[in-house]
């Protein structure tokens, strides 16, 4: 018996230690974190790179179109495109008709989100399809593959798990909020230049048929397109923190175009 009772004893012993250490390598991720995630981080992509020919004063006319699609209806892009392209030296009109360029954006998703579905959304490019992730906000013990579950053996174990998940996943979180743009440039082709355009889609018939549809036409103008990623990252970011940066990373992105 008294053999028994020391084994369950060091048992006990080794579930305890397990625990304690478990949760000093979890509290270690989460002081990394802190540390190394500690200022924000803004990066902006573009999924296609677009060249326009440097024009005249005289031509330096724009018209700004934003479209807000995404849940966040309170991410204003519109105002800070006109004042940069303003400073830039370009007359910003109402009237497209006027204009020797138009940029046309569409803002797709704003929200958090994970590095994986921002790059596949990427790659996807301008009108490809969005996902989302299933690791934004991720505590670090989850999101650097740490231990998240009980140490097998005892309550004991149980209890310092929680208290490790506690800690990782409600304290220190590893957050990154995205901005998802589809762009569409359109320039006037040059005296003499005549642009033929050729569309076709695939129009959905019933569960299992579709129809395509193809058009053309001559213009006069010229059309880019390209999708814009935008993320900000840090520990613990919020939104009204990640806004501001985002809407400065996504401006000087779009405003660089011309």
């Amino acid at each position: 018996m008294k053999r028994t009772r020391n084994s369950r004893s060091l048992a006990a012993a080794c579930v305890a230690m397990a625990g304690v250490a478990l949760m000093l390598l979890s509290g270690c991720a989460a002081s990394q974190t802190m540390i190394t995630k500690r200022n924000l981080d803004v990066q902006t992509k573009m999924s296609e790179t677009i060249f326009l020919d440097p024009v005249g004063p005289e031509q330096k006319v724009m018209y700004v179109e934003v479209r807000n699609t995404s849940d966040k209806d309170n991410f204003d892009l519109e105002g800070p495109i006109k004042a940069a392209m303003t400073k830039r030296g370009y007359r910003v009109t109402q009237d497209p008709k006027e204009a020797y360029y138009r940029l046309q954006a569409n803002v797709l998703q704003v929200g958090k989100n994970d590095v994986t579905a921002a790059q596949a959304a990427l790659q996807a490019g301008y009108g490809g399809a969005l996902t989302v992730g299933g690791l934004a906000g991720a505590g670090v013990g989850a999101a650097a593959g740490g231990w998240t579950g009980a140490a097998a053996g005892g309550l004991a174990g149980a209890a310092l798990g929680g208290a490790t998940e506690f800690v990782t996943g409600s304290l220190v979180k590893d957050i990154y909020f995205t901005v998802i743009t589809d762009i569409q440039v359109v320039e006037k082709a040059a005296d003499g230049v005549i642009v033929r355009q050729d569309s076709q889609q695939n129009l959905a018939q019933g569960m299992g048929g579709t129809q395509q549809q193809t058009s053309s036409e001559v213009t006069k103008f010229k059309k880019y397109r390209t999708r814009v990623v935008s993320s900000a990252n840090k520990a613990n970011l919020d939104y009204d923190e990640a806004a501001p940066a985002l809407t400065q990373g996504l401006t000087r992105a779009l405003s660089g175009l011309f």
